[in-house]
């Protein structure tokens, strides 16, 4: 059953009025009515179209948290194959909130890292909301270790309203395990290509994000901290999110403006939810585009190119 968001109500209620159409039409004595069911249709599609077309910040907050949207399982699934994830970080334990491993993309052996999310509560749990501790980002120190010494493109799909901010994982060293993760990106010697399919949180995004080049889905965020937790502290009101959302410059496409990512992958009207295959597919391709422009460059002319990349963040001002 299809998930609709509050905005969405007059879509949802045009879409509603086609399902009790088609179940009236499949009655015996019903009269045909395919030509009322395509007006709606054509009316649900227009209507859904506008709509996305003039997405709030806010609204654009909504859909990147949508439930039914891909997470990075369905990513991996659909764009690599023979794919052995790893696990543990050789130095405390396992932590399934980024699940890393090798496989192929389009034919050539890749690193890949991720945030999951989760899609049940059972998953949810288990997956700790996408939210990992410092063992998630040791164990993607490990994994990128692994494909700078083989010389394997490193691909992260980021999706995390931020790392874990529990007591333990300030024990175990937190800002620590995201520096040295960071750290990391900006020395290895293979191309690595970032893609937010979500939410990009703080410093528990940026840890997988510094990236050659770093992408984002159309209705993706990315920012420093969320709505909410901006709204808390600048105002002391969460229930002002929507104005620090807007103010915060968080979607695909201020950030683009800004310099701070590289590319936008279009996601179907209605958002990635709507049709994940056709999402996933079109991010593979923008992904794949990633990679050929890189491909020519050696070892030091990317770890160049990167570090240009984040050091002129803010001077296009």
């Amino acid at each position: 059953m299809r998930s609709y968001l509050d905005f969405e109500k007059p879509v949802a209620e045009l879409e509603a009025k086609v399902e009790e159409l088609r179940a009236l039409g499949e009655s015996r004595d019903a009269v045909s009515i395919s030509d009322d069911i395509t007006r709606l249709e054509t009316k649900a599609a227009e209507a859904l179209k506008d709509l996305y077309g003039k997405l709030t910040p806010w609204q654009k907050t909504l859909v990147a948290r949508h439930p039914q949207r891909p997470h990075f399982a369905d990513y991996c699934a659909g764009l690599i194959t023979d794919f052995a994830p790893l696990a543990g970080d050789r130095k405390f334990g396992e932590d399934e909130a980024i699940v890393g491993g090798f496989g192929r993309f389009r034919g050539s052996a890749v690193c890949v890292l991720g945030q999951e999310k989760g899609h049940n509560t059972e998953t949810r749990i288990r997956h700790n909301f996408g939210m990992a501790r410092p063992e998630g980002y040791r164990k993607a120190v490990r994994l990128m270790e692994l494909a700078d010494r083989f010389g394997l493109p490193v691909l992260s799909f980021v999706d995390t309203a931020g790392a874990y901010p529990g007591i333990e994982a300030e024990e175990r060293g937190q800002a620590e395990a995201i520096a040295r993760s960071t750290e990391m990106q900006l020395s290895l010697g293979v191309p690595n290509v970032s893609l937010v399919i979500g939410e990009g949180g703080s410093g528990g995004a940026i840890a997988i994000a510094t990236a050659n080049k770093v992408l984002m889905l159309e209705h993706a965020i990315y920012s420093v901290i969320s709505p909410e937790g901006a709204a808390s502290i600048l105002w002391r009101d969460s229930a002002r999110a929507q104005d620090a959302a807007t103010n915060m410059k968080i979607t695909a496409q201020d950030l683009l403006r800004l310099g701070i990512i590289d590319g936008i992958v279009v996601e179907p009207t209605g958002g990635a939810h709507r049709d994940p295959k056709a999402a996933i597919a079109a991010a593979g391709s923008a992904i794949e585009e990633a990679l050929h422009d890189l491909g020519n460059m050696g070892p030091a002319e990317l770890r160049d190119h990167r570090a240009d990349k984040f050091l002129n963040i803010g001077r296009k001002l």
